[in-house]
């Protein structure tokens, strides 16, 4: 039966393919919506995964690493004064409008932090952040077409002010973000000054709000005590672990938007298109050899038979359309990277599902194939 079911899968070329196309793109769907996925959950976490400060102390209100309330600057003096602390620097999120020297306008995420001896670990080398003036940034080099900038030395501005690419970064650009730009403390105040101090001054001030204080241990050991201590210095503010500030960012953008349905929606129906498409062609395959099945069943073949040449047939389908699907989802992934730096990744794991799922849709499709096989009369195969 497995050798019959294999050859009505090939004798019929064109609707060999048609089958193949269905499950490729399927396939390819399922994989390319799971990498999607997963690459942007990863993608919110990335400025906390490229840092190696073990806390980062921050407003108990905290929705998630971009919506926070702020905490004063000079908190970070009296947080360095702690027993166990090792380095404390601050992290300011603002939001600003970038615009070119052609006219651009950009909407933009300005990450100031103070580059010499940061926690911050972006692929540029140090002597380049030592080297950035007031006004000068680096982004992710897949951002400048938005920023119509043709790469370092690029100039802009913001708020009138001097906005200068000053350096790349490679990897470090959130999929759902605005642009981020990676400066000075003291350039995120002049681009987004936000309190009194500020604005008077121009510079940071004792008064600046900064969105967290990053801090590194003397030792790990003293993470909980440290945590306890801060706490305990600063009644407003909470002490996250690096891990519950990527968690507490993950769950955000899972539970409170939409992407993740709209994501599996999508896959849902390339599916059920699949499913139709295979449902369709086997059904017919039965119908072209209804006299084939009925003989069958005429010299006393069980129907349990029957639907396992069926169900060999799927089987066949999914594994040969399997392949192409592959193909398709590597070439959408090096496209999506290359020409829109979005960087899509695909695991093993999603192979499997994406393989399960093709697999599932094909024997699934098969059952009204199945249905119609089992209840054709053995008394077909003596008619004229």
């Amino acid at each position: 039966m497995r050798t019959l079911a294999i050859r009505y899968v090939l004798e019929d070329v064109p609707r060999l393919v048609a089958s193949l196309a269905g499950i490729a793109f399927v396939v390819a769907l399922v994989l390319v919506q799971a990498g999607i996925y997963s690459s942007f959950v990863t993608s919110t976490t990335l400025l906390i995964d490229q840092s190696d400060a073990q806390i980062w102390v921050g407003s108990r209100e905290m929705s998630y690493l971009e919506i926070t309330l702020p905490v004063r600057y000079d908190s970070v003096a009296r947080i360095r004064s702690i027993a166990g602390v090792e380095h404390a620097e601050p992290l300011a999120v603002r939001s600003a409008v970038r615009q070119s020297a052609s006219g651009v306008l950009d909407y933009v995420r300005v990450i100031g932090f103070e580059p010499a001896g940061s926690s911050l670990h972006l692929g540029v080398p140090a002597e380049t952040f030592a080297a950035m003036r007031l006004g000068d940034f680096a982004t992710d080099a897949t951002q400048l077409p938005l920023l119509d900038a043709a790469g370092v030395g690029a100039t802009g501005n913001i708020r009138g002010l001097p906005a200068r690419v000053a350096a790349l970064t490679h990897g470090t650009q959130p999929i759902v973000s605005p642009t981020f730009l990676y400066a000075s403390l003291d350039s995120a105040v002049a681009w987004s000054p936000l309190s009194l101090g500020e604005i008077m001054g121009g510079r940071v001030a004792a008064d600046s709000p900064v969105s967290y204080v990053l801090v590194r241990l003397r030792s790990a050991d003293d993470a909980a005590a440290v945590r306890a201590s801060i706490e305990r210095a600063l009644p407003g503010a909470r002490a996250f672990s690096r891990d519950e500030m990527a968690a507490i960012t993950r769950a955000f953008w899972i539970r409170r938007t939409n992407i993740g349905f709209i994501l599996a929606l999508g896959a849902a129906i390339g599916a059920l298109v699949g499913a139709i498409v295979v449902g369709q062609i086997l059904y017919v395959s039965v119908n072209e050899h209804v006299r084939e099945y009925a003989m069958l069943k005429a010299v006393g073949i069980a129907d349990r038979a029957l639907y396992a040449a069926i169900a060999w047939q799927a089987v066949a389908l999914a594994v040969l359309g399997y392949l192409p699907g592959l193909a398709i989802s590597a070439a959408v992934v090096f496209v999506a990277g290359a020409k829109r730096g979005l960087y899509i990744t695909i695991t093993p794991l999603d192979g499997v599902l994406a393989f399960g799922v093709a697999l599932f849709i094909c024997v699934g499709a098969s059952l009204l194939a199945m249905w119609r096989a089992v209840r054709i009369d053995p008394a077909l195969v003596f008619d004229g």
